[in-house]
């Protein structure tokens, strides 16, 4: 008996050691872009398929297509092979076809059923079957029965041998069905047809590759399966396979010259095996594929990718329970690595849309893919999540605290009220949003309690004595994302001074604290200053929504990178000042992406911060291929940078402030202050305000109200322009996220990735003085056409139309420091001045600061951004502009 037609034993399960995950993450390259959780839609390929795959797809460019397929035909052979070790079949038995629809299909043609014939099927069958079938009863008068399952989920067995009774001509089950976990009991329900004499077809698409699918145990006379789920082999890939039984009784339907012999004028024959169910015309290439892919699973031994794959899910189906406001929606029988839920109260598709912008790869499911499941369970869509070989706990843990701090996070936003830091934005739709985290993180501890605002804790940072950085680097301003957010630090009991307010939060002439400027840091701190029960006065020069400032506009970043150390403390109290206002908000702000920031080797200067890794230029290019870096650069990784959703950030501040009783008076100028007794006058356009306590947040027109500073600070002009792509998927996350490069003699290029719905967005750091008194003038064509240039140097596909050009002003100090603190021999007169174009990602904790300080809390924290140091007395390093 030859070996194509000798049916191959199943592999045994492989003994030995558990499955190399990180040897295997190394030879998938998608595992670099996200956190893939996807397997039951498409599974990640490794580099061995893709090289499969592009070489012969070479050797067709050199040969052409016949002659490559010829010179390749013995390995092409050897992908039956493959098949059939994995199905415990003969090589003859198999056929390769493009998907599992249409093996299905090819299938049932072949059967050729009559009216009257008696199909029964579980209710697990897959959509497109299931939509074959209704057909078949309609155009064929074919009579479909759909079998009940038990209370476990699984086929009713009991059902069945009933329905067995009568005469029927096929059962279909799938083994494991697209709307969940459950894995149908295939070897009881095959033992029970084959007793009829009724052959069974098992639609073994999400099965094969993470279960043993062995033929003559399950009793099958049919096997539909794909190569794209877990097999891990490219999508057009399927196979088929027919009993030597089932041939005799199902021909072709539509034979083809790949399954048939035209032997004379009127006269042909089949071919003996299952190959008369193929067609001529196939992608040798993708078989070719799909052949590495078998080789790789028959190698890891399908035991132990079940082993592990089921381990995984259990996992995760053990965690979601305890993550407030989510439902399992498995049935009981669930066993493989799928596993479905749902969020209270959410569309599952904003669930995984907001779960895929934290880094996570899942998917929905919709009733419309099972209505014999989910239409029977009363389920409109369901999230999946389906693991396999390159996932690990460290997934498993990290979607659990995703879902845990979001759904904390949307709690407080729905229980948010006034006088609690959770409040809701008057008239605002909370979003979903993910706070990021990284590796394994609890997930079964108490949800926060809504209650008054915390206040970001002071982190120890060496005095300006300790700060050495010789040579300060000038970087962009990203923004951070998969990092541990730290818990915030009770701040210090504040200061009997200012006592609670005295007056009434209405318009008035009097208040607790002024606040100048509607900016990220003066609505940062006039919101926290409300929220302790503190008057507010919250002044701004221009109407609402202006962009005459410097923080308009979409976007900002955030990162974990700095220069120096003395900043660590400062950005971790930023990411978690993001995270309060986020819970306080109702909806996600901050978006981790990543960030890559480049410069030529050997350049002077560089960034270093936790988590953050020097990477060469093909490593770069592995973790952006969006970005081109060519040799000669070098570029540090900070897996923890975002973006911060700049506009929606000063909405949900303006609202959260007026909200607590912030009185905010926009477009009202201030004309000049003085002290007045114990506290401060400010002369306004609109009469005199007094109040204990000033704070000035003026950026461009610091110079204006405190001419100590007008000498060192510059107000200098920066553009933006968002471009368009016809590849816009390598300028989004997780191909492209916060970025930026030293380019020489012109400076920083920094870039922002394309998200919700903007193009990407690139600035240089520099530009030339403005006066803030005068408009903002448009871009210019010159402005425009040196970014356009950068950008097709840099972003190869950011070749569509420049979508958006922004102009906004940059108040630059010496060092590209701040100056936070009271104003030098004031002490009723605070300031944060000089953002330096990066501070915008420490708006909410400077905000909280100015607050602690206006209070009378001290801030040893910020001791190194002393605006008595304005001009370069102490030096912290510099961390440099971005946008």
């Amino acid at each position: 008996m030859s070996t194509d037609t000798a049916a191959v034993p199943l592999p045994p399960p492989a003994p030995g050691p558990a499955l190399d995950i990180a040897a295997l993450r190394a030879a998938t390259p998608g595992t670099r872009h996200a956190r893939h959780l996807n397997a039951a839609g498409a599974a990640l390929p490794s580099t061995a398929t893709l090289d499969t795959v592009t070489e012969h797809l070479r050797l067709e460019a050199l040969l052409g297509g016949y002659e490559a397929a010829e010179a390749l035909a013995g390995r092409t052979e050897e992908v039956y092979r493959s098949a059939a070790r994995l199905l415990g079949a003969a090589a003859s038995d198999i056929a390769l076809v493009d998907s599992a629809s249409t093996a299905w299909q090819r299938a049932l043609a072949a059967l050729r059923l009559k009216p009257g014939d008696r199909v029964l099927a579980s209710s697990s069958t897959y959509v497109s079957s299931a939509l074959h079938l209704l057909e078949l009863r309609d155009s064929h008068g074919i009579e479909l029965e759909v079998l009940p399952a038990d209370p476990s989920g699984q086929l009713d067995l009991g059902a069945l041998e009933r329905a067995l009774r009568r005469p029927a001509a096929l059962l279909t089950v799938a083994h494991v069905p697209t709307t969940s976990g459950l894995v149908e009991p295939v070897a009881e329900a095959g033992a029970l047809a084959a007793r009829a004499g009724v052959p069974l077809l098992l639609d073994a698409t999400q099965s094969l590759g993470q279960l043993p699918v062995g033929v003559a145990e399950l009793g099958c006379g049919i096997v539909v399966a794909t190569g794209r789920k877990f097999l891990r082999g490219p999508r057009g890939t399927g196979l088929l396979y027919v009993s030597p039984a089932m041939r005799e009784r199902a021909r072709p339907a539509a034979p083809d010259v790949r399954g048939a012999q035209w032997s004379a004028a009127y006269r042909y024959e089949v071919v003996p095996g299952a190959r008369r169910y193929e067609t001529w015309e196939s992608s040798h290439a993708l078989r070719l594929g799909l052949g590495t892919a078998l080789d790789q699973t028959l190698a890891l031994g399908v035991a132990r990718i079940r082993d592990h794959v089921t381990s995984l899910a259990d996992r995760l189906r053990a965690g979601l329970p305890a993550v407030p406001g989510v439902r399992v929606t498995d049935p009981p029988a669930a066993a493989s690595g799928i596993v479905t839920f749902r969020c209270e109260g959410e569309d599952p598709r904003e669930t995984v849309r907001d779960l895929r912008i934290a880094g996570f790869r899942l998917t929905t499911v919709p009733a419309a893919h099972g209505q014999w499941d989910l239409g029977r369970r009363g389920l409109d869509r369901v999230a999946r999540a389906s693991l396999h070989v390159y996932n690990d706990a460290d997934d498993v843990d990290a979607l659990l605290a995703a879902l845990t701090a979001r759904e904390q996070r949307r709690g407080a936003g729905r229980r948010g009220t006034g006088g609690s830091g959770s409040a809701a934005v008057p008239g605002s739709v909370p979003v979903p949003g993910s706070v990021p985290v990284s590796g394994p993180v609890p997930v079964s501890g108490p949800a926060p309690v809504p209650g008054p605002v915390p206040v970001p804790g002071s982190v120890p940072v060496p005095g300006p004595d300790a700060v050495t950085d010789p040579d300060p680097d000038p970087v962009t301003d990203p923004a951070p994302v998969s990092a541990p957010v730290p818990v915030p630090v009770p701040a210090p009991d504040p200061a009997p001074l200012p006592a609670p307010s005295r007056h009434p939060v209405h318009p008035g002439d009097r208040a607790d604290v002024i606040v100048v400027g509607a900016g990220i840091h003066g609505s940062s701190a006039a919101w926290h200053l409300a929220a302790r029960g503190v008057h507010v006065i919250h002044l701004d020069r221009f109407p609402a929504g202006h962009t005459e400032g410097s923080s308009h506009g979409r976007t900002r970043m955030i990162r974990r990178a700095y220069p120096s150390p003395v900043w660590d403390g400062l950005v971790d109290t930023a990411y978690a000042a993001w995270a309060e206002l986020e819970r306080a908000a109702g909806r996600r702000l901050v978006t981790t992406t990543g960030g890559l920031y480049a410069r030529p080797a050997g350049a002077p200067g560089t960034l270093r911060g936790p988590g953050c890794a020097t990477v060469d230029h093909a490593r770069a290019a592995d973790l952006f291929p969006g970005l081109r870096l060519c040799e000669g650069f070098t570029a540090v990784h900070d897996p923890a940078a975002g973006v911060i959703d700049a506009h929606a950030a000063l909405t949900a501040l303006a609202g959260l402030g007026r909200a607590h009783g912030v009185d905010r008076r926009d477009g009202c100028a201030v004309l000049g202050w003085r002290r007045d007794g114990d506290g401060v006058r400010v002369d306004t356009e609109r009469g005199v305000l007094r109040a204990d306590r000033l704070i000035i947040c003026a950026g461009p027109w610091t110079g204006e109200l405190l001419p100590a500073f007008a000498r060192p600070l510059r107000v200098v002009r920066i553009v933006n322009v968002h471009l368009g792509s016809t590849r816009r998927h390598l300028l989004e996350p997780p191909l492209l996220g916060a970025f930026s490069v030293e380019v020489p003699d012109l400076g920083l290029l920094y870039g922002i990735p394309a998200i919700d719905g903007a193009g990407v967005k690139i600035g240089l750091d520099h530009g030339p003085e403005e006066d803030p008194s005068a408009p903002a003038a448009p871009v210019t064509a010159a402005e425009r056409d040196r970014l356009l240039g950068l950008a097709s140097r840099f972003l190869p596909a950011a070749d569509g139309p420049v979508e958006e050009t922004v102009t906004c002003r940059y108040t630059m100090a010496p060092g590209n420091r701040f100056a936070v603190g009271p104003l030098p021999g004031e002490d009723r007169v605070l300031v944060a001045a000089a953002c330096s174009g990066h501070g915008f990602k420490f708006g909410p904790a400077l905000g909280a600061a100015l607050a602690d300080l206006a209070q009378g809390a001290g801030r040893p924290d910020l001791d190194f951004l002393s605006p008595a140091a304005m001009g370069g007395i102490a030096r912290p390093g510099r961390p440099g502009a971005g946008s």
